[in-house]
């Protein structure tokens, strides 16, 4: 597996199908970035960082799902590829969805929703897309 970011979207992606209530991830910084920023907007639940021994780590996500029992991922995409990388600037990131989604963004400062990452006035390479 060489892009374990796109993985662990599909894993989301395939556990909110199904109506799972937790998936589990591989662990990176890169990940767990992701998903603390998913659960700040209201896309996940929870999420737990799990030891799994010989210096192994994964990190358990917990989904959320509205009234309706429909998963509050509508979509979620990887946008940035290692074949292709996306690099946005400042104003090109301003919105997304109009304001419904949110476009996760890999910047000097950090792993950064586009909304943070607009106010601080930077850009850089887009992850992924959820709404």
């Amino acid at each position: 597996m060489t892009d374990i970011i796109a993985d662990s979207l599909t894993r989301i992606r395939n556990a909110g199908m199904r109506r799972l209530e937790t998936t589990t991830l591989l662990h990176s910084k890169m990940i767990e970035a992701i998903v603390s920023i998913l659960v700040e907007k209201g896309y996940l639940e929870s999420f737990s960082i799990e030891d799994l021994g010989n210096n192994k780590k994964a990190i358990k996500v917990t989904l959320k799902y509205d009234e309706n029992e429909k998963p509050m991922i509508n979509e979620i995409k990887r946008i940035s590829k290692p074949g292709r990388r996306i690099n946005k600037s400042r104003d090109a990131i301003k919105t997304f969805k109009n304001g419904y989604g949110t476009l996760i963004v890999s910047t000097s400062k950090g792993v950064l929703p586009n909304d943070k990452a607009f106010e601080l006035g930077t850009g850089g390479e887009v992850i992924c897309s959820v709404w």
